[in-house]
């Protein structure tokens, strides 16, 4: 994206009071290390936000924003350039003015050069604008709107040809040109779909294509069971993995590029009863780690999350079950510590991003490295900050405490459904309860759901029966609070953008615990129960998930059928 010159930035935020000189050269120095603009650091530390500084930009360099995310956008025009191309000069082309001018979102509007091309390309005359990466994304969001039917159309194709082909032995067919075009349009497709997973699994009549996207498994297509080997053979040479093993699990990785977007594909192989089931987990390689604000976290929340990061012993638990977001929103917080004067290291299964300046190490049973093993050589490396992606046995809870207790500040994740039933669980592993009340700083637990889609939110009068089924949530939830109906709440009607469903993206729904002295107190008590613990974090100001969530709905972020769904689960 378009950048101030740093000297500039820092007249502008001086000038307007915004930041003090010793945080802005602070962040510079940060910045320098990591890697990234000054901007992006004093976004990550929710110094400015992300629409202040896209406002100064445009107001500096004298350009208009695009604003895609609520301006109306004609598709046909967008389609006016590639997708392979849109990517690569990180522009969308969204209208054309009365006179013939296409107008396009551009991350640099001062490229000349860019603007020369897509003149050329379109044979006319270009207004650019400044678009931000939610503009970008959601202007590439309508190239992935190719029908259903196309996309089976190019896959069917392609069998079609790879199953004429005359290739023989096994590597040669995983290098074969239609199975190389199948599996890169499966990943290409699921990207454009905004999937986290693609899941090929074979049936006793054919292979069944999954996607995973905004959390909800979607059947792609069906494919014949003949064409099976050679797409398994084509992802295991893409991960670097045995091509004649075809009875033990493997796991690998591989990056996949479109334009300049960088998708790292994590690959798990499993043998199944009709034979090998392909999972792979697409991940971002490019996109910096979001702020907590970005996560879905509301000010209060975030602030108390700041405050504990700043200790500098202790620990910091995220719980929730599986897929919740518990690693990205760990990353958040490394993010926010990553400076020069700490050593940060982590033990992570896998590792999910990399971090610039951060010492990552992934778990390796095969090589003896697992998260106990590995945490105990990461405390003989001088570290200030200690991640450990999960507290799975007695052992690694053990050393991860002992490390808190001498002077380290360890972050880590439990599986447990809500931020109080996280102590019992430690004690559960084995740990006294007088040293898991010294230790523990915080517990954040968390769910994901789906967000509102911008393209066809609408506002609709909720009827008594809402309120209702809320009210029987927080009565189960032994809430003492009632839920006073809004007189307008907000869903999705549903269109191409969100493929009907009404729901585009996800953010975090949050139970915060901050372990307080009274908190402690009732830790070491032998005769504590949850229920006493529940109530001493509510009368400490303990928000629950569901109450969050709630909150969320009122803003129009997401529904209430969302929250009720994924509490339950």
């Amino acid at each position: 994206m378009l950048q101030i010159p740093e000297d500039k930035l820092k007249d502008l935020l001086l000038k307007d009071g915004i930041v003090a000189e010793k945080t802005f050269d602070e962040a510079a120095q940060d910045a320098d290390r990591m890697g990234q603009g000054v901007a992006d650091i004093l976004i990550s530390k929710n110094v400015i936000t992300a629409d202040y500084y896209s406002n100064l930009i445009a107001e500096f360099f004298g350009v208009e924003k695009a604003s895609l995310l609520s301006r109306k956008i004609d598709e046909k025009v967008v389609r006016l350039l590639s997708e392979k191309i849109a990517r690569e000069k990180r522009a969308i082309v969204f209208g054309q003015l009365e006179d013939g001018i296409y107008q396009v979102a551009m991350d640099d509007p001062s490229n000349l050069e860019v603007i020369e091309f897509l003149t050329k390309h379109l044979k006319g005359k270009v207004k650019p604008y400044l678009a931000s990466r939610d503009d970008l994304n959601r202007g590439f969001s309508y190239y992935g709107r190719q029908s259903a039917e196309e996309f089976k159309k190019i896959i069917e194709d392609n069998i079609k040809n790879s199953l004429r082909s005359k290739a023989t032995g096994i590597k040669e067919v995983a290098s074969d040109l239609p199975v190389v075009a199948i599996v890169d349009n499966l990943v290409a497709y699921a990207i454009s779909s905004r999937a986290s997973d693609i899941h090929i699994e074979i049936l006793d009549d054919g292979v069944l294509i999954r996607y995973r996207i905004d959390g909800i498994l979607r059947e792609v297509l069906r494919i014949p069971k003949k064409v099976h080997p050679s797409i398994v053979a084509r992802v295991k040479l893409l991960a670097s993995l045995k091509l004649d093993e075809h009875i033990k699990p493997q796991d690998g990785r591989f990056r996949h590029t479109i334009g300049k977007d960088i998708m790292d594909v994590r690959v798990a192989i499993m043998p199944t009863f009709y034979g090998e089931k392909v999972e792979m987990r697409l991940l971002s390689a490019t996109e910096r780690p979001l702020s907590l604000e970005e996560l879905g976290f509301l000010e209060d929340h975030a602030t108390v999350v700041r405050e504990n990061a700043k200790k500098t012993y202790g620990m910091i638990l995220v719980t929730g079950p599986t897929g919740s977001g518990k690693t990205t929103t760990l990353y958040s917080v490394l993010n926010i510590l990553n400076r020069p004067e700490v050593n940060i290291v982590t033990i992570e299964d896998p590792i999910e991003y990399n971090m610039k300046y951060i010492n990552q190490t992934q778990i390796n049973p095969a090589a003896g490295i697992s998260f106990s093993s590995g945490l105990r050589e990461i405390v003989r490396q001088d570290p200030n900050i200690i991640m450990v992606g999960e507290i799975r046995d007695q052992e690694t809870a053990q050393i991860s405490v002992q490390a808190a207790l001498t002077g380290h500040l360890v972050l880590s994740t439990l599986h447990t459904n809500d931020a109080p039933t996280a102590i019992p669980r430690l004690i559960d592993l084995g740990l006294p309860p007088f040293l898991v009340a010294a230790v523990l700083n915080l517990v954040e637990a968390q769910r994901l759901v789906r967000r509102i889609c911008n393209d066809c939110i609408i506002s609709y009068k909720p009827d008594a029966s809402i309120a209702s089924a809320v009210n029987r949530q927080l009565s189960d939830l032994n809430l003492d609070v009632k839920f006073k109906l809004p007189a307008q709440l907000y869903k999705g009607a549903g269109c191409l953008a969100c493929g009907d469903s009404g729901y585009k993206g996800r953010l975090g729904i949050f139970e915060i615990l901050n372990v307080t002295e009274e908190i402690r107190k009732l830790i070491v008590n032998p005769e504590f129960t949850l229920g006493e613990l529940r109530a001493a974090a509510r009368k400490g100001g303990m928000v629950t998930m569901f109450e969050d969530g709630l909150k969320k709905v009122e803003r129009g972020s997401t529904t209430i059928d969302e929250i009720l769904r994924v509490i339950r689960e």
